[in-house]
């Protein structure tokens, strides 16, 4: 039936269908798909337009525009056109004006012609394809901010390793996947999914009540449903954050060293970033820039060192944050794996004058494809970042959090933490034992209680060392990350226990020290 001046003709022609609609001024909306398999009713569809609004040579712009279309890709080779009668019909033009156009593709070589079967786009124009792509790519043509230049994308984290050590993964094989799959199905049946309305900015109460629940429970957080905002992943919650709180030129402090992805963050909002260092018992408060306007640290697990801050720098940092009217956000990012020492409070808690947000993920404890994460935000700043949220992507996908608030709440997520808890340990004692037994004369371990990654500062390599044994270390399967330590000579690297099986772990070591005897031996012989 007509909608808002719009009709459809659905015409299914040797396996595809076509759906050509004309709108009020003229233009042709015209879909055309392949059906994926004869067997079957449905069909994937792609979606190209044909305007004559305005046109004079009604036959040449047709052609025109479907050659467009092929070479931008939009109709692949082997895909067949719409057959001349309906086209011509949707766009209310005689056949024999689309039949002039099918020719001309034809004869210069865009599309072939089968009689009886119809006319289908050439093989021949691949070529052309690519050229016409190389042609109109100007990535120079418009001027983007000179921050953008500075910032580089991580290295894939879909590169394949058989022995993946790399930080911050959890295990995908344990996720739950049979109960994700009933929750998921139940909140589709929810009459609030069922609505197909917006949701409140800050998330589905449901959820953010579970969440005030667990970590109210788990980690002493202080906060109502009504203080948590559901994000996509914590570093849309710090871009909430930021937004909030900085004007271009403010500046803020992290840790250094400390977690890149918040840094570029910040600097393409255009604040000044301030690295601040930091010792065995966490950032070094007195180095604190004074005109700092946030502080973005990860005391439960700094990283990528892994020690944590301790009491009393903790109580420093909030009272320096008071007397130089900051903020300070705590990102809590793998706490819930704690495997010795006594828990310390987070900062929020300790926080008696409202300067703290505290940030949490379920990157770590479920998956990160799922891209779910909370911040706890004081109540000065709630209104603010309730608005925030609601200009950059209004509401976190809804399903999700229908699912996770239930999940929560049967229990299965306190279920799987600690299952997760036992394997991790495991892994966790078997990894630092061969780091200690086997990597002693190269590597000295950080102390760290905490997380799914413990990190070591290399004794004597430098940092193009550990790169190098890095990359020489992914040929063989073996993944792991490294890191600079600014000011000195010597690097760090980072192993992580979440993603790599467990009986996995001996191997991955074994070959990883064998990349260490190789660089060492060749710079011990360079020498």
């Amino acid at each position: 039936m007509p909608i808002h001046g719009f009709s459809a003709s659905p015409i299914l022609v040797h396996g595809a269908i076509h759906k050509a609609a004309k709108w009020q001024d003229g233009t042709l909306a015209f879909e055309h798909g392949c059906q994926s398999n004869p067997k079957q009713s449905e069909f994937v569809t792609l979606a190209f337009h044909v305007s004559l609004v305005g046109r004079d040579d009604l036959s040449g712009e047709i052609y025109r525009q479907i050659r467009q279309a092929i070479l931008d890709g939009r109709l692949r080779p082997g895909e067949r056109l719409s057959a001349t009668r309906e086209l011509a019909a949707a766009l209310t033009v005689a056949r024999s004006t689309v039949a002039i156009a099918y020719e001309t593709l034809v004869a210069e070589g865009f599309a072939t012609s089968r009689a009886g079967a119809g006319t289908f786009v050439s093989h021949q124009h691949e070529a052309r394809c690519a050229a016409s792509k190389a042609r109109r790519s100007t990535p120079r043509a418009i001027r983007v901010r000179e921050v953008w230049e500075t910032i580089s994308l991580p290295p894939s984290l879909r590169r394949a390793a058989h022995y993946d050590f790399r930080a911050g993964l959890p295990d995908a094989s344990l996720f739950p996947h049979r109960t994700w799959r009933r929750v998921v199905a139940h909140a589709l049946r929810s009459s609030e999914v069922a609505a197909g309305l917006y949701e409140n900015p800050a998330g589905d109460p449901d959820l953010r009540a579970a969440i005030a629940r667990h970590i109210g429970i788990s980690r002493s957080v202080s906060g109502s449903s009504d203080d948590i905002i559901v994000t996509n992943g914590t570093q849309q919650a710090l871009d909430i954050i930021a937004r909030v709180l900085l004007e271009p030129g403010d500046v803020v402090a992290v840790e250094k060293p400390g977690y890149l992805p918040p840094k570029d963050l910040f600097k393409a909002l255009g604040a000044r970033v301030v690295g601040v260092p930091v010792d065995n018992e966490g950032l070094v408060v007195e180095a604190l820039p004074a005109d700092a306007r946030m502080v973005y640290v990860t005391p439960s697990h700094q990283f990528p060192l892994g020690m944590a801050m301790s009491l009393p720098r903790r109580r420093a940092l909030l009272a320096w944050a008071e007397r130089r009217n900051a903020v300070v956000v705590e990102d809590d990012y793998d706490s819930e794996f704690r495997f010795g020492g006594r828990p310390l409070e987070p900062l929020q808690t300790l926080d008696t004058t409202g300067r703290v947000v505290y940030v949490g993920t379920f990157s770590k404890t479920l998956l990160p494809t799922l891209r779910l994460a909370f911040m706890v935000v004081p109540p000065s700043l709630r209104a603010a970042t309730l608005k925030a949220k609601f200009v950059t992507d209004w509401h976190t996908a809804t399903i999700a959090q229908h699912a996770l608030a239930r999940f929560i709440d049967e229990g299965a997520f306190a279920r799987h933490i600690r299952k997760l808890s036992r394997i991790y340990s495991e892994r966790r004692e078997m990894l630092t034992a061969g780091i200690r037994s086997n990597f002693g004369d190269c590597l000295r371990l950080i102390p760290s209680s905490t997380g799914l990654h413990i990190a070591a500062y290399a004794r004597t390599a430098s940092l193009g060392d550990i790169e190098a044994i890095a990359s020489r270390a992914f040929d063989l399967g073996v993944a792991i990350q490294s890191f600079p330590l600014e000011g000195k000579p010597q690097a760090g690297i980072m192993l992580g226990y979440g993603a790599i099986e467990t009986a996995q772990i001996a191997e991955g070591l074994r070959r990883l020290r064998s990349c260490f005897n190789e660089r060492l031996s060749r710079r011990s012989k360079a020498a």
